[in-house]
């Protein structure tokens, strides 16, 4: 009897030793799955959109609070890679209050650096009607870099400027809104009509 009892026992104890050790190693093989997967994910760099927005309005204000500039557009897209921000059809206005309004419209953009740089691409166009002494201003190029916290728009790819009755054409353009200064370069040809005489 004593024989009995004491294999039912070992049995018993093998039985159990068993079990544990399978369900600690079960633990082990998932917490190292576990921790391959994080390394995995901690490592992988996404690249795919992470949201897009259709139809949007943006507004974006200005240090003392004032309204710096408008943003709407057909589709803005967020791309996590670079932290950027794609557009199709963007169209952005009041840029600068100071001065007459001015809209400008372009078949997309890139906005980066945490908006500090917005690029306008592809049919650029930038307008800005009369008022008061100011002429009617429009812009045309495929390309232009706006940066918004310091009033400047430049462009390394042919321009056409038309203000009032006067045109200039050019390679490049460098145009800072704050000081008024304005440069076009490379095969520059322009026409200038003379303000009418009272």
């Amino acid at each position: 009897m004593k024989n009995a009892g004491s294999t039912y026992r070992l049995r018993l104890i093998v039985i159990i030793a068993l079990g544990v050790a399978m369900t600690l190693g079960s633990f082990w093989v998932l917490e190292v799955m576990r921790k391959n997967s994080i390394d995995n994910a901690a490592g992988m760099v996404r690249s795919e959109p992470d949201f897009y927005v259709n139809e949007f309005k943006f507004i974006q204000l200005a240090k003392n609070g004032q309204l710096h500039y408008k943003m709407s557009g057909a589709r803005l897209t967020h791309e996590p890679l670079h932290d950027s921000y794609r557009i199709a059809q963007p169209v952005i206005s009041n840029l600068g209050l100071a001065r007459a309004p001015m809209t400008m419209r372009a078949e997309s953009a890139m906005i980066e650096d945490d908006n500090s740089k917005v690029h306008l691409y592809k049919n650029v166009r930038i307008d800005r009607p009369a008022a008061g002494s100011s002429q009617a201003l429009h812009l045309e190029t495929e390309y232009l870099l706006l940066l918004p916290d310091v009033d400047v728009m430049q462009s390394d790819r042919p321009v056409k400027l038309v203000l009032g009755q006067s045109t200039l054409s050019g390679n490049s353009m460098f145009a800072n809104n704050a000081t008024r200064e304005l440069r076009v370069e490379g095969n520059v040809r322009g026409s200038f009509t003379a303000a009418p005489v009272h």
